[in-house]
């Protein structure tokens, strides 16, 4: 498989989205998307997610797997390196919304970002 191009490797914190509420992208943490190939992760709003980035000719496409607070998502995504050095993307949720975003260069968080949790998790906070 193609190695991610160097330009977008590492951490992207998103500042903003095209259809959802921006005060909010930092509900869980810092909104981060990891590009590297491997592991990579997404924390926005109420979503956390695995993602899967793989390289294309006009920047990087992924898809991702998670959960929206208890709720299990999925989707696909795509991201091109603007002239000002930001990323310019796109993300859908399968059978749902979809919105741009706009990110910037970042620094990996100090904490790791959390897995998913599962539907069971809704359960066993309810008891």
């Amino acid at each position: 498989m193609p190695e991610i191009p160097s330009e977008y490797r590492g951490w992207w914190r998103i500042v903003e989205t095209s259809q959802w509420v921006n005060d909010f992208l930092d509900d869980l943490g810092p909104a981060l998307l990891s590009i590297t190939g491997n592991g990579d992760r997404l924390r926005m709003h109420c979503l956390l997610a695995y993602v899967n980035c793989k390289p294309t000719k006009t920047g990087v496409s992924f898809t991702w797997e998670g959960a929206w607070e208890f709720d299990q998502m999925s989707g696909t995504g795509s991201v091109r390196l603007g002239k000002d050095g930001r990323l310019k993307g796109r993300i859908k949720i399968k059978d749902g919304d979809d919105s741009t975003f706009v990110a910037e260069r970042a620094s990996k968080p100090v904490a790791p970002i959390p897995d998913p949790p599962s539907y069971r998790d809704k359960w066993k906070r309810r008891w």
